[in-house]
């Protein structure tokens, strides 16, 4: 991390990630990389579902592999930084002669050889079905439905954890503290995310989260009661409500229950995630 004197305002508290110790390339691939439009939570009737997003720098999409279906060895030839993600990509070269940009676990470096196989070894970077995992061992892009490409455990410096196997599943403790099950046929990648310190960046001004493509968010109390349910009041009221609510009413925030009570997978969830402070502190 790196650290800035307050010479201005808006540098006080700022940190950054010294990128020039962790990557190895400044520029990506070029036939892994493409254009294209970003749709700034909108969908495609052009209305906004998802709030708070617009704007920020141009970024160009990397073709990331989360499928893994190449069997053959594969050696780490660059860690590199892909504006779409918090974690480090790396771009692979497997023996057969092809390049595939890979997400990176946190202890890898240039040179290393990853293997998906189903008897690979417990190694950082390597990937292989859940039912060969050592149980405690930490996994992440791990998938939901066999085949289908990692899904969980995406985000620079997390881990999953696999706590237990029974009747075909495995039991994996999720970075929230919730414990689920998933098919053990489904395949994962040894270790943790790279870019561990993402958590730790301080953005010091407004501009920072405008860059990346984060729009401001307004206090539900800051807005009149037509607008949000805590809303309305002479000067700065409190919301008035004994249970927080979103915009559209729906409980949120504070600890609150806000998994759809009959969701389809409610039956694999062997405990919930603990909420609040407590269930923070792990």
């Amino acid at each position: 991390m790196k650290s800035y004197k307050p010479y201005t305002k808006s540098r006080r508290h700022m940190s950054t990630l010294s990128f020039r110790s962790a990557l190895t390339a400044s520029e990506p691939h070029k036939a892994l990389v493409q254009g294209g439009k970003r749709y700034m939570g909108r969908n495609n009737a052009g209305r906004i579902t998802v709030r708070h997003k617009g704007g920020g720098h141009k970024r160009l999409f990397r073709d990331v592999d989360f499928t893994y279906k190449k069997t053959v060895p594969a050696v780490v030839e660059t860690v590199e930084y892909d504006p779409n993600r918090s974690g480090f990509i790396g771009l692979v070269l497997y023996k057969d002669g092809e390049r595939r940009y890979l997400l990176l676990p946190k202890s890898i470096k240039v040179g290393d050889t990853i293997t998906t196989a189903e008897n690979a070894p417990a190694t950082p970077g390597n990937r292989m079905p859940l039912k060969n995992v050592p149980i405690g061992g930490f996994v992440y892009n791990v998938e939901i439905k066999p085949g289908n490409g990692g899904k969980l455990g995406r985000s620079a410096g997390t881990h999953i954890e696999v706590v237990a196997r029974d009747q075909g599943y495995a039991s994996l403790k999720m970075p929230s503290s919730e414990v689920r099950r998933v098919l053990e046929t489904c395949w994962a990648t040894m270790g943790e995310v790279s870019n561990d310190e993402h958590h730790l960046v301080v953005g010091g001004k407004a501009g920072r989260s405008r860059w990346k493509g984060i729009r401001p968010t307004v206090r539900g109390t800051a807005m009149n009661p037509v607008d949000h349910p805590h809303g309305g009041g002479e000067g700065r009221q409190g919301r008035g409500l004994r249970r927080a609510k979103s915009a559209w009413g729906k409980p949120t925030g504070k600890g609150q229950k806000t998994r759809t009570p009959k969701k389809y997978s409610n039956y694999l969830i062997v405990s919930r995630r603990k909420v609040g402070k407590r269930g923070q502190t792990q």
